[in-house]
């Protein structure tokens, strides 16, 4: 049975927007016409297409999560012709406008979709050309949100960036691209976010690598290490060892919950932290001594 979630990388209970988001990530990376000497890529492009087309869809998706996808054809539906072009799977949403909207602000789904699903051709005057613009932000930015101020076409604009985003994931503003006969291009901000020095994001959680000496692990104590919120006291519990993975929950990525929205009191990940049992070097007299007694004691 394909597991559609394993093929996206998200979870069972994964929201629509990270569903969309992990979509797009790897419709990006493995479309078609970015990779036409490469056959794998061309099915992974279209094992992406069949999971989110299922996922993303309530009905779809409930029947997926009650049946699996033995019964996937039962989910195709729909519309025939040219917009199935891959695997049988109905792709007409993307020619509805396939993105959805936050503060304003469009999520591009990628204009990848554009030359295969345009929805009419040389039937209508095409609209003016899209304009990409770069913006580098740091990863607290990132994480949290922020808000920033950018100049197109002699315009100054202030674009919305939504917690969690990530590096290369673009904006959509509509309207903010050139001219043309059928209209306004858009403007798609491609946001870049910097490595922090000693955070990583991996989903709605933050992961350090944690340094502590042999006489922490062993003792336990207090340590006081940084977080995004601000420096904050970490009990290490006595006997901690390494590889250990110590949680400090509420101190990840902010995301969305059911009756909340982003920046507005919505739910966060937590902060991970994987510790690393740092040996000593060279031990003095005393301290072989203590570790003899510890011997003793079987320790």
């Amino acid at each position: 049975m394909k597991d559609y979630y394993k093929i996206l990388g998200v979870d069972k209970v994964a929201s629509k927007d990270d569903i969309k988001k992990a979509f797009r990530k790897l419709a990006h990376e493995h479309h078609p016409d970015k990779n036409k000497n490469d056959p794998n890529s061309a099915q992974k492009f279209k094992e992406a297409s069949e999971a989110y087309s299922v996922l993303s869809d309530d009905s779809k998706r409930q029947q997926y999560d009650t049946y699996g996808s033995g019964g996937h054809q039962g989910f195709t539906g729909g519309q025939r012709g040219s917009q199935q072009g891959f695997g049988g799977f109905d792709f007409s949403q993307f020619t509805q406008g396939g993105s959805f909207n936050q503060e304003g602000v469009e999520f591009d789904l990628g204009d990848i979709f554009s030359e295969f699903f345009g929805g009419g051709g040389g039937r209508r005057a095409r609209k003016g050309r899209n304009l990409t613009v770069d913006v580098e932000v740091s990863f607290k930015e990132s994480i949290f949100g922020i808000e920033k101020d950018i100049a197109v076409l002699r315009e100054k604009l202030t674009v919305t960036i939504p917690p969690g985003i990530e590096s290369g994931q673009g904006l959509r503003v509509a309207g903010k691209g050139e001219d043309g006969a059928g209209g306004k291009g858009d403007l798609i901000v491609r946001i870049w976010v910097k490595e922090h020095p000693t955070l990583r994001k991996e989903a709605f959680n933050l992961v350090m690598e944690l340094p502590l000496k042999l006489t922490m692990a062993l003792a336990g104590g207090t340590i006081k290490i940084e977080t995004l919120d601000g420096s904050i006291d970490l009990r290490i519990p006595i006997g901690t060892s390494h590889g250990e993975i110590l949680r400090v929950k509420g101190k990840g990525v902010p995301y969305e919950s059911t009756g909340s929205i982003f920046g507005t009191g919505g739910k966060r990940g937590d902060l991970l932290l994987v510790t690393h049992i740092m040996m000593p070097k060279k031990l003095s007299k005393d301290a072989l001594k203590a570790i003899e007694e510890l011997k003793k004691e079987g320790v």
